[in-house]
């Protein structure tokens, strides 16, 4: 029962919001501004930018809200709206070139076993070239396909295998470059 009334409460909360209720408006930006943070600052390393772009995006979300349809999860189709304001961030800021590389390998990168913190992880992540970055985050994080990657992108598909391809032997390089210099071994 309580599954149908959070629904329910949900879906009143939207709807106040479309109204431009603004406590209505303020709780759903409540609720889910610190996972969009989170999911802004995966693709904008700068956690102030990161913040701007939530902001804004958040702004779209109300915005657009009288088209969400109930079909789905909410918090999924404010995410997608964040993802997308970071990609045009970066395509207009970051002038992110992608280069075609067809040869693409297709061994398995997850066998790597890592005590790495949460941090160490993102850093490394942070450290990726943009393209490189934004692929990675879109197929490894986020979970999108490498055919909607491109259309989200404006690549094609064997490009977004190559960025991904290229950022984890990069990712894979680096890890062995840590656990190396933790062993003393470098």
């Amino acid at each position: 029962m309580k599954v149908i009334e959070l629904h329910q409460q949900q879906n009143e909360l939207i709807s106040m919001a479309v109204e431009n209720n603004r406590q209505a408006q303020q709780k759903i930006y409540s609720q889910y501004a610190p996972k969009m943070l989170s999911v802004c600052r995966q693709y904008i390393k700068d956690i102030h930018h990161a913040e701007d772009l939530m902001i804004t995006a958040f702004m779209k979300v109300f915005t657009n809200l009288g088209n969400y349809e109930s079909k789905g999860n909410f918090e999924g189709w404010i995410r997608r709206i964040m993802i997308n304001e970071c990609i045009s961030y970066i395509r207009v800021h970051k002038k992110v070139k992608f280069i075609e590389d067809e040869s693409v390998s297709e061994e398995s990168f997850n066998n790597i076993e890592s005590d790495l913190s949460v941090d160490d992880i993102q850093f490394l992540i942070d450290s990726l070239p943009e393209g490189y970055k934004m692929i990675f985050n879109l197929y490894a994080i986020e979970g999108y396909k490498h055919k909607e990657i491109a259309q989200m992108v404006g690549i094609n598909e064997g490009t977004s295998k190559s960025q991904l391809s290229n950022a984890r032997r990069i990712l894979q390089e680096q890890i062995s470059k840590m656990k190396n210099y933790e062993n003393g071994t470098e």
